[in-house]
């Protein structure tokens, strides 16, 4: 992509990570300081924002499940708007913008106006969660595979298009994003799919900030106490597989070899 150090009207794409400002890269700091309008996601305001220079502009454009949310159209005519403007714009995303983040559909709108862009890659908050949790997201043997996977679609229903066959690998460590709705749901297509209904799951919320909360469980004991509860106002991700059991659990397992 262009170097945006001599482009006008640019655009750069900065993944916050969980919202904790150390967790920044370098890079995302200098856009953030250099910029002159900073278009943000409901989950990177806070602190971060406290990053940019005094003159620039902020503008929410942050989506939060069952609460006022600004239209994907809109936050890509306000991109083409500032950029055509000759304006060096952040826009900032929470985790990594890269995962879950509709970062194509705003690239998209900026290809066609011929605008130039990079991407700052983050801390995907899956990573940051597990971190928090102290666990690791593979294990030779056990858990050689990871995969990400949204419990969400556009209308906030479950997926209809999950691969059961690999979601439901007992040897996988999955992690589900917007997934507390319709967990439930997808707990019990995991079990009539094969998977152990006491399949260590882990519940991650408001990960990095004063709120946070980690929940081991197993699949049906999360699903049950979610149904219970309800959703949760903070962002939360789920695991489950191998990974996600309780210090115990993992005091048990050999050590290897």
């Amino acid at each position: 992509m262009n170097n945006p150090a001599k482009a006008t009207g640019f655009v750069s794409f900065v993944s916050s990570g969980p919202g904790d400002p150390e967790l920044l890269t370098m890079r995302a700091v200098k856009r953030l300081q250099a910029a002159e309008v900073v278009l943000y996601d409901a989950l990177a305001a806070g602190p971060i924002l406290d990053l940019a220079s005094d003159g620039a502009q902020l503008i929410s454009v942050g989506k939060r499940a069952r609460r006022p949310s600004a239209k994907q159209e809109s936050v890509n005519a306000l991109l083409v708007e500032h950029a055509r403007a000759g304006r060096r714009v952040v826009r900032l995303k929470s985790g990594d913008s890269g995962i879950f983040g509709r970062l194509e559909e705003e690239i998209t709108a900026l290809v066609h106006d011929d605008i130039a862009f990079e991407i700052v890659p983050g801390v995907p908050s899956a990573l940051a969660a597990a971190a928090a949790a102290g666990i690791p997201l593979t294990r030779r043997q056990t858990a050689r595979r990871m995969q990400f996977i949204t419990g969400a679609d556009v209308t906030g229903g479950l997926p209809d298009h999950l691969n059961f066959d690999a979601i439901a690998d007992p040897d996988a460590t999955t992690v589900v994003f917007m997934g507390q709705k319709n967990f439930a749901e997808l707990s019990a297509r995991l079990v009539a799919h094969g998977m152990s209904p006491q399949t260590p799951a882990l519940l991650a919320e408001a990960v990095g900030h004063p709120e946070q909360r980690m929940v081991r469980s197993t699949i049906a004991d999360l699903a049950a106490m979610l149904v219970a509860e309800g959703p949760s106002t903070h962002p939360a991700l789920i695991f489950y597989g191998p990974l996600a059991a309780s210090p115990d659990q993992l005091r048990r397992l050999p050590l290897p070899g």
